[in-house]
């Protein structure tokens, strides 16, 4: 079966969240509601004895590709194709939120090779970019040289929670793809708050649980595309736009927005969309 045949039946394995009454749909589409899985709520029950969020088996499955960030065709081929894309909706959010991007204080959290950090320096912000990730932080530095705009990222080997501890603070705290890898997704959140100013803004992005998720982002892209190195995602590990919303609302954070990615086969091309099925991206503001 060709790829492109194959895409477009999976296109029909849509489980789509309803009744996100909290914020806006990319063109404000409201659903029917979806269960959220108790573990979340289990989360905020009881206070979290975990000083980081890491999970260590996702740190060395990141190490092994770590060379290859900057390869346009290699593992972070989708990430490279869906950039411009996420480039879209966080300048439009923030823009409206704080006005000029220029000048803003941005902090890439899970920053891996810099594929993010540095269009956002190309577009006048401060920027900051962590990863746990040594390698990536090496390979991060190495190619942000290349380029005296990009020279000026500040990247640092180091954890959320570890600049919480340092009192470090940004306008905007960012992170993409990252969520579904860490090993407690509410004390992720409350790092991501901590780091965030009053009134900031906060922007992730991640893998929705969803039937038709586990049919593309791993049985396609993984082992049928190949897309992906295998055992790049778990699916148990993804979190619903619900679970995801009332996981920042409990962090301080109010979701005002949020968009899906959808891909489309024909032109090799990511664009936003009402469905949020499969990859999503939410905007959010630190409440007083």
């Amino acid at each position: 079966m060709s790829s492109l045949k194959l895409l477009s039946q999976l296109r029909w394995f849509r489980f789509l969240p309803r009744n996100l009454s909290n914020f806006r749909l990319f063109s404000d589409v409201s659903e029917p509601q979806i269960n959220i899985d108790p573990k979340y709520n289990n989360m905020f029950n009881k206070a979290s004895s975990t000083p980081s969020s890491l999970k260590e088996p996702e740190l060395a499955k990141f190490s092994a590709i770590a060379d290859t960030w900057w390869d346009s065709e290699g593992p972070f081929k989708p990430l490279h194709k869906m950039n411009p894309t996420r480039l879209a909706f966080i300048r439009s959010t923030l823009c409206r939120h704080f006005g000029p991007f220029e000048g803003l204080r941005i902090i890439d959290v899970g920053c891996g090779g810099g594929i993010l950090s540095e269009p956002l320096a190309r577009m006048g912000a401060i920027v900051t970019g962590i990863d746990a990730v040594e390698k990536n932080i090496k390979i991060a530095r190495l190619h942000a040289d290349l380029d005296p705009t990009t020279s000026t990222i500040e990247y640092d080997c180091t954890t959320a929670e570890k600049l919480v501890d340092e009192q470090r603070q940004f306008d905007a705290v960012i992170a993409l793809e990252v969520i579904e890898h860490v090993a407690d997704p509410a004390q992720f959140c409350k790092s991501l708050a901590a780091l965030t100013v009053q009134d900031g803004a906060s922007v992730v992005s991640t893998i929705n649980r969803s039937m038709r998720s586990y049919a593309t982002a791993i049985v396609a892209a993984e082992y049928l595309l190949q897309w992906l190195p295998k055992g790049t995602h778990q699916w148990s590990s993804f979190l619903t736009p619900e679970e995801l919303t009332m996981i920042l609302k409990r962090a301080s954070i109010d979701v005002k927005e949020m968009a899906g990615f959808v891909y489309n086969p024909l032109t090799g091309r990511w664009s936003l969309s009402d469905d949020i099925s499969v990859n999503f991206i939410a905007f959010g503001t630190k409440e007083n």
